[in-house]
């Protein structure tokens, strides 16, 4: 059985359908690329799965129970948590006070410290920096901490939007080295992305979004060498 299933899901903004039917399946341990152009319903998609909205019809299953009517704070609190686009830290609080709020559906205090210093091992940055303001960091650091925040409720999926946006080439290829150390950790990863090859250099399947529609999907290997998938998104 997948561990996260999305069948015939369709949203609806007022009259504007959104999504049309999207169905795929994410499998324990896997990474997962959702690519697509602008406005073909990705982040749509994973508001959808994380419970910041609802669908119209369709349904979402995480770990065999359904999640589609369930609110977003309950949907963490099973194991699964959302990186959003634009990253949206507490500029206001400390990197440290954002990364406790990433743990605020656990109760032990040991193991919130325990995966306090995994964060700290996984992006030394974020420990260096634990006392400065959250809107002072660089979108870089901006980008690790709403990670390092994610991974603090200790999730068996993360779901992330856009994580390279507006970062230079240097924290990009940074930005993915975690994503893939993420992955050897154990966490299921599932990737919306508008650098297209850099998502499927990194995925095991990947399924392309047309217009809200599942167009295409398959090894990600396979989808860098498809024809159409490079005219249309690698600039081949």
């Amino acid at each position: 059985m997948a561990m996260l299933e999305v069948k015939d899901l369709h949203v609806h903004y007022g009259m504007i359908e959104a999504l049309k039917g999207v169905s795929f399946e994410v499998n324990k341990g896997e990474v997962i690329a959702l690519i697509g152009a602008n406005g073909a319903g990705k982040t749509t998609t994973l508001h959808t799965i994380t419970g910041l909205i609802s669908p119209t019809s369709g349904t979402v299953t995480f770990e065999g129970k359904e999640i589609s009517k369930m609110p977003a704070h309950k949907i963490v609190s099973l194991g699964m948590a959302h990186v959003p686009e634009g990253r949206r830290v507490f500029a206001q609080l400390s990197v440290y006070d954002n990364l406790l709020m990433g743990a605020y559906t656990r109760k032990d205090k040991e193991e919130i410290e325990n995966t306090l210093q995994v964060v700290y091992d996984r992006f030394p940055r974020l420990l260096e920096r634990k006392n400065q303001l959250a809107g002072t960091l660089s979108g870089g650091e901006q980008q690790m901490l709403a990670m390092g925040r994610a991974l603090m409720s200790h999730p068996s999926i993360i779901v992330m939007d856009e994580p390279s946006m507006g970062l230079s080439p240097i924290f990009v290829n940074e930005i993915f080295d975690i994503i893939k150390e993420v992955s050897k950790s154990g966490t299921t990863v599932l990737l919306v992305e508008q650098n297209a090859k850099k998502a499927l250099s990194i995925a095991d399947r990947a399924y392309v979004l047309e217009t809200g529609t599942i167009s295409l999907s398959g090894p990600a290997k396979e989808l860098m060498n498809d024809e159409a998938v490079k005219k249309a998104y690698l600039g081949e």
